[in-house]
């Protein structure tokens, strides 16, 4: 068992009691994980992060009165540094606006335990990072840990697909296509920049306004018109690179 004042002091939020009772029961099996707080409203979790001391909180999005984006403001402020924040709620829908406020994860209700383990590495990590000085001022800013499968909605379906699938990305007014491998395609509504900021930036980077791509199934660049450029995939797609990206996506290749 880690040492008690090592351990990363844990705050929940939940309207619903059967889901702190869920987070309470998965926290459990962490000895190094400590619950310290509990509530049941945004209200009463602000007035109660101002005078205990946690690391991180793991917050519901949807509850009355003040929502999970508003007490993750309001935790914002309640201690310096303030708590690091995970989202853990029933509805996949604002996965993108808590990975904008910096959440270190969101989490889908339910979740099983290997994707609630995952979520806690990326906790320990966190906070060793703050507890070790890696986070003070004039260090490096970590690096956001990137989305390892997405959410597509098909009818009264949600299906998940791993990012490792995905080939390229195109937009298609308030939509966009994932290009996976195999030559199959989904349907997502978000924009590039939405995607871009859940991403790993070392893998995928942007070559048009339009198009974002997997930069491992780039095969080749070739010249084109008028400054631009056009990417040859290694499933045979020729793909413009605008002139404004043509350099990010150079950079990417060592």
């Amino acid at each position: 068992m880690s040492e008690r004042g090592a351990r990363i002091r844990v705050a929940v939020v939940d309207d619903e009691p059967h889901g702190r009772a869920a987070l309470r029961s998965a926290l459990e099996p962490f000895d190094d994980l400590e619950l310290v707080l509990e509530a049941a409203d945004g209200e009463s979790a602000i007035a109660a992060l101002r005078s205990t001391s946690v690391d991180v909180v793991l917050l519901d999005v949807r509850m009355p009165g003040l929502d999970g984006f508003e007490v993750a403001a309001g935790a914002a402020e309640s201690a310096d540094p303030p708590p690091e924040v995970v989202f853990v709620t029933a509805s996949d829908d604002h996965a993108v606006r808590a990975f904008e406020v910096e959440a270190i994860d969101y989490l889908v209700k339910p979740f099983d335990d290997a994707r609630f383990g995952e979520m806690v590495d990326r906790v320990r990590d966190r906070v060793r990072r703050r507890r070790t000085g890696a986070e003070q001022p004039g260090a490096a800013a970590p690096r956001r840990t990137p989305h390892t499968r997405l959410t597509v909605r098909e009818g009264d379906r949600v299906r998940f697909v791993p990012v490792s699938e995905l080939r390229f990305v195109t937009a298609d007014g308030n939509h966009l296509v994932l290009h996976l491998a195999g030559g199959a395609t989904s349907r997502i509504r978000h924009t590039l920049t939405d995607l871009e900021a859940v991403l790993d930036p070392a893998r995928f980077v942007r070559i048009h306004r339009s198009t974002l791509v997997n930069v491992d199934e780039v095969r080749e660049v070739q010249p084109w018109f008028s400054g631009d450029w056009v990417a040859l995939m290694k499933g045979g797609e020729e793909l413009r690179v605008s002139r404004r990206y043509r350099s990010a996506l150079m950079r990417s290749s060592f």
